[in-house]
């Protein structure tokens, strides 16, 4: 029998992971935040569910269903989500220290608001691979885990994502 303090200690800690998929799937901070709220919640009165001791795959296919749930209730347009470019302007920017030339940090700010821009026009099934294997360090078959689908799948999804990612960052690039 499991207790609240093996759910503490396995789940909890992927807390993180669990809001920052959950917001690069919706595109909303707030939501994101209740989503995540919802999945740990399922996470919990399903914890018996869990085989092992690696809870974030298993965390992350929570949150992830629960995120396709909520923007199947938003869908505007069929497998695209639309750009808010003023949410990217909103993003909290990635602290790797502090820069003392300006222009250094000014580059490394743009290229973080076009590289954002870039996976938001990823479709989601493209934009969850490239976050989970890139942003949360996941191995193709925590990821075929999460997604609930063959690893040949995450392999050619992050293969076509990655070069969607180089065009649409070319072409960015190419406008600015």
């Amino acid at each position: 029998m499991t207790t609240p303090r093996d759910f503490e200690t396995l789940v909890l800690p992927h807390l993180q992971a669990a809001f920052n998929f959950a917001r690069w799937l919706v595109h909303d901070h707030q939501v994101a935040e209740d989503v995540v709220q919802d999945a740990f919640l399922r996470a919990y009165r399903y914890f018996d569910s869990l085989r092992g001791d690696d809870a974030r795959p298993w965390l992350l296919a929570i949150v992830r269903n629960n995120c396709y749930t909520w923007l199947e209730e938003q869908r505007t347009e069929p497998g695209r989500v639309e750009l808010d470019d003023d949410l990217i302007d909103k993003l909290p920017a990635h602290e790797h220290g502090q820069e003392t030339d300006p222009g250094i940090a000014l580059e490394r700010e743009r290229t973080r608001k076009l590289v954002d821009h870039a996976l938001r026009a990823l479709a989601p099934p493209f934009r969850e691979v490239v976050v989970l294997r890139e942003l949360e360090g996941l191995s193709y078959a925590e990821i075929a885990h999460v997604a609930a689908i063959p690893i040949g799948t995450v392999m050619s999804r992050l293969s076509r994502a990655r070069a969607e990612l180089k065009t649409t960052l070319a072409a960015l690039r190419g406008r600015n």
